[in-house]
Order: C-alpha cells, then sequence, then structure tokens
C-alpha cells in the first residue's frame, strides 16, 4: 500500500507538470501554460477518481473560479468497464448470492460506465425491468488514497494558498466528506425515498422506486424509468408535449423542491431528467441539496428586495447568512448591490437570467469578505444548470418570471398560517405600552438639547492604530533631528578641538560622530523593516 502510495504521488506530480500546474509543487517551473482545459485534461489522465473529484468541484464555485467550474463541469463519466467477474464478485460480497440467482436475466455489457460505479439492465425475478448500480472494486480506498496525496501536496506547498480565501485542506476535508456520501450508496436511497414522500402530491413530478432488498452500500437496485430526456424536442413534440408547459413545470417543481420542501435535485441536468407518460421524472440523487427553513426564508427575502430593488434588504440577508472573514465596509457592499441592481434590473424581468444574478450576488460578497453557506453555491450552479434545460425547451420561460409570483403566493398563504396569536397579543399590548411613553422622551430629549445637557458619542474604529502610526513617524523625525544636530555639533566641536583629546583629536567630537552614525543606521533599519521608505 506504502509503496502504491509513493507511485501514485508521483504519477499525479508528473501529469500536474505536463499540464502546466507542476509549479503548484515546484516554483520554479514555468506558470505559463496553466489553464481551465489543461487541469480538465489531466483529470481526466489521472483516471476515474480525478473525474469524480472534478466533478465535485464543479458543483463548488466557493472553491474554485467560474472558468474552471464551467471546464470541469464537461468532465464525461464514458470510463472503461470493468471486467465482468469483478462486478460480480462485489454483488455477491455484499449479498452473499450471486447474480444469476437473485435477477431473471441481468445484461453483462453495462449501458453506462461512470468512474465509481457502472449500471447495468435487469429484470427481477416477478418480471419487472429495473436497473442496477455496481460501484467499482476498491473505489473508495483509491479516492481516499488520491484525496491523502492531493492534502500532502497541499501541505507541502501551503504558502502559495496564503491568499486563498478558502482553506485548501479545508476543503479538501470537504472533497473527502462529499466522496464518501456519494460512494455509500444507502444515502442515495434514502435520498431516492425523501423526494419521493415530498413530491408525493405533485401530480408531474416522480422518481424511481427504490429495491430495497437489492440495495445495500455499494450496489442500488431502481426501477427502470422507460423515457426520453426533457431536451428530446422531437420526442417531446411527436408525443403532443407542449413545450412552454413542460418548461413551466419543471420550474415551479423546482421552486417548490427549493422554497417549500428545503431539498433539492443538485445535479439536474438533462440526462438525469426523463419524459414519462406525462411526469418529469428525476433520476440519480448522488448528489442533494439541503436547506434549512431560515435559509429557505432567506432566500424568499433576496428573491423579494431583488423584485422591489430594496438594497438595504438584499444587505440584512447576505449579513445574516454569511460568514465573516474580515472587516466589512458596508458602504462598499451598499455600492455593489446598487450596481447589480442598475445593471440587472434596469431592463425587463424577461432578459433576467436569476442563475447569473444570483453568480454576481454571491462574488460580491465573497469581494466584500462575506462566505455564504456552501448549500447556496451548490444552488446556484444547480440554477444554472436548469436554466440551460429551460431555455433549450421553451426559451421564452424564465425562471425569475416564475420565481417572483411562486415567492409573493407562498408569502400572502403562509402569514395567518405561520402567526403565534399568543405572541402577537403580547407584543400588541408591549407595543401599545412602550408608544405611551414616547411623547414623554421626546420632551427629556428636547429639553436636554435646549439645556445643553445633550451628548452625542461617536465611535471612531481603528483610531489608535492611526495615532500609533503618527507617533512613530514622529519619533522618527525627531531622532532625524537629533542626528543632524549632533553631526553638526561634533563636526564644530573638531574644528575648534577643544576638550580631551587622543592624537591631539577632541574626543566629543569623535564620540558624538559615533552615536550620531550608530543612530542614523539603526533609524535606516527600522524604515526598510517597516516597508515605509
Amino acid at each position: 500500500m506504502y509503496k502504491n502510495t509513493i507511485q501514485r504521488f508521483r504519477e499525479i506530480v508528473k501529469v500536474l507538470a505536463s499540464y502546466g500546474f507542476g509549479y503548484i509543487v515546484d516554483s520554479k517551473l514555468n506558470k505559463e501554460d496553466k489553464s481551465p482545459q489543461n487541469l480538465r485534461r489531466a483529470f481526466e489522465e489521472l483516471g476515474p477518481t480525478f473525474i469524480k473529484i472534478g466533478q465535485i468541484l464543479s458543483t463548488r464555485p466557493d472553491i474554485v473560479s467560474p472558468e474552471y467550474i464551467k471546464e470541469l463541469s464537461k468532465l464525461q463519466d464514458n470510463v472503461s468497464p470493468e471486467n465482468f467477474n469483478d462486478i460480480s464478485a462485489v454483488f455477491f460480497n455484499e449479498f452473499l448470492q450471486t447474480i444469476d440467482e437473485t435477477f431473471l436475466y441481468f445484461e453483462e455489457e453495462p449501458f453506462a460506465s461512470a468512474s465509481i460505479a457502472q449500471v447495468h439492465n435487469a429484470i427481477l425475478k416477478n418480471g419487472k425491468g429495473v436497473i442496477v448500480k455496481i460501484q467499482r472494486p476498491d473505489i473508495y480506498e483509491k479516492m481516499k488514497i488520491d484525496i491523502s496525496i492531493l492534502k500532502r501536496i497541499v501541505s507541502l506547498t501551503k504558502s502559495r494558498f496564503a491568499d486563498a480565501l478558502i482553506d485548501p485542506e479545508e476543503a479538501l476535508n470537504e472533497l473527502l466528506y462529499a466522496t464518501e456520501l456519494e460512494l455509500n450508496f444507502k444515502n442515495e436511497a434514502a435520498n431516492i425515498i425523501a423526494f419521493k414522500q415530498l413530491n408525493s402530491n405533485v401530480n408531474f413530478v416522480y422518481a424511481p422506486e427504490v429495491i430495497m432488498d437489492i440495495s445495500s452500500t455499494r450496489v442500488l437496485t431502481l426501477e427502470k424509468i422507460n423515457g426520453f430526456k426533457i431536451d428530446d424536442i422531437v420526442k417531446l413534440q411527436e408525443n403532443g408535449y407542449d413545450l412552454n408547459d413542460i418548461g413551466k413545470k419543471l420550474a415551479i417543481g423546482y421552486l417548490k423542491q427549493v422554497i417549500d420542501d428545503g431539498f433539492f435535485h443538485g445535479d439536474p441536468h438533462p440526462g438525469n431528467i426523463l419524459i414519462r407518460e406525462g411526469k418529469i421524472c428525476f433520476i440519480d440523487f448522488g448528489i442533494v441539496g439541503k436547506l434549512s427553513k431560515s435559509l429557505r426564508e432567506s432566500i424568499n427575502q433576496a428573491l423579494i428586495a431583488t423584485a422591489f430593488k430594496d438594497t438595504n434588504m438584499l444587505i440584512s440577508v447576505l449579513m445574516s447568512i454569511g460568514i465573516k472573514k474580515g472587516p466589512i465596509n458596508k458602504n462598499n457592499l451598499y455600492e455593489d448591490i446598487e450596481y447589480l441592481f442598475d445593471s440587472y434590473l434596469s431592463t425587463s424581468l424577461e432578459n433576467i437570467k436569476i442563475s447569473v444574478m444570483l453568480q454576481e450576488i454571491f462574488d460580491i460578497s465573497k469581494h466584500n469578505n462575506l462566505v455564504l453557506p456552501k448549500e447556496l453555491t451548490l444552488l446556484i450552479r444547480s440554477l444554472v444548470i436548469l436554466e440551460g434545460v429551460i431555455a433549450h425547451i421553451a426559451p421564452e420561460i424564465k425562471i425569475l418570471d416564475v420565481a417572483l409570483p411562486y415567492v409573493k403566493t407562498n408569502i400572502k398563504d403562509s402569514m395567518l398560517k405561520d402567526i403565534n396569536f399568543e405572541d402577537f397579543l403580547f407584543h400588541s399590548v408591549k407595543f401599545m405600552k412602550d408608544s405611551t411613553r414616547i411623547p414623554s422622551k421626546i420632551l427629556e430629549m428636547s429639553d436636554s438639547v435646549l439645556n445643553g445637557r445633550a451628548k452625542i458619542q461617536f465611535e471612531l474604529r481603528h483610531l489608535n492604530k492611526a495615532i500609533n502610526e503618527l507617533n512613530k513617524m514622529v519619533n522618527r523625525l525627531v531622532i532625524s533631528f537629533i542626528v543632524a544636530a549632533t553631526i553638526v555639533g561634533s563636526s564644530l566641536i573638531l574644528n575648534s578641538n577643544i576638550g580631551p583629546k587622543i592624537w591631539d583629536i577632541s574626543i566629543i567630537g569623535i564620540l558624538g560622530f559615533f552615536l550620531a552614525g550608530f543612530a542614523g543606521l539603526w533609524l535606516i533599519v527600522s524604515i526598510l523593516r517597516s516597508g515605509k521608505m
């Protein structure tokens, strides 16, 4: 295992260097050839585990830049299939029975071969068609080794990431956690069951049934959805579907997942959304987004603030959900949001893309030392994908056109439902009592102003730092005057040749020159060390 790790380490470093990313390890190497395309090619060459790492990274705009996200999103799972005997061994280890003993029919050639698993068509003993997703042998161990090697590389070159807003080691730990979740097929099974329950009352949304008896950590058996991709316009028209209706239903169904349920499909690309018998069928729940109630309410408020161009309200939302990573200049934040509104909301809603606007809000927050929750970053990425799907099948349908009426309707419906009448009565009585004191408080304040007793308290932040810097500057100036005066005085003493002498030279004059030289040298070193000439 240790030898394999060393060999893999060398292989990773060699491939990264060959694609222009060797500077990560060795700063003497050329940095000019690096590009998002090269990183994608490097990941493809490094194999299935790096393909999956790249796909996960493409969902995290808080870790990598938009250019890299766009390129990493192109990573495809066209990986050569495993030997069928190896796949059969994985199945047997999970259930202690062979594939032939379990299924009436099992197609040995997989119809999809991804980085962590491959998918086969099969028929149960009862004649029901299913798909069987079986994990590649030792894939978890291989991915864990690769991530541990990346962590080692990062630890060796940590100084190069000093200015990063996200700690690279923390990002790799999150990456390992996301990988562990996706490699445990029990999580995906639980996600599908939860999704089905939350959308059981939505007639046009469907998810496949999980065959629990033949599902485990490394094997997932699902009902087969015999449909076609949602972006297959020819099939949609041949089967009599209204494209605008499909687009609007997809938008409404997804908004319901986000705003009402707080549980949404995290990778809604056309390959994961099928049409069958008038229903929009979601498949592949390896990545899902989960939003807390408070975060969903914040998203509602952000959408309303956007609709009414309420800058202060949007800033309040960002401040409430963001994590502060440094000092925040609210004036700069206000100006950035105002510029955003002027740029995007000066036109009609039909020209606005909600995904682009949310990405802009994310970037503004990041530039103002506010890190938004990672759940929100997955939502932004998912909306980018979803808007692309809707734009393809129904270009005139805009998510924001659907989102704003949906949010407003939800708020109207929930206003009375969410009111606690005991709290309402308590706060009403308190408000009335406080209101009776307002006239007397106004009189007290005006009386204090007229009689000169009113005081205004200012808080000047970072003033001590400025004063300290000013003190240093004045001290250096004073020392420079003393040095100059000492040099002049010593010159006069030497010229007069007075006081104690050695070799017929005034000791006081020589001593003055030495002291002035020492003080001058100390002053120069101090200025150079401060970096302020």
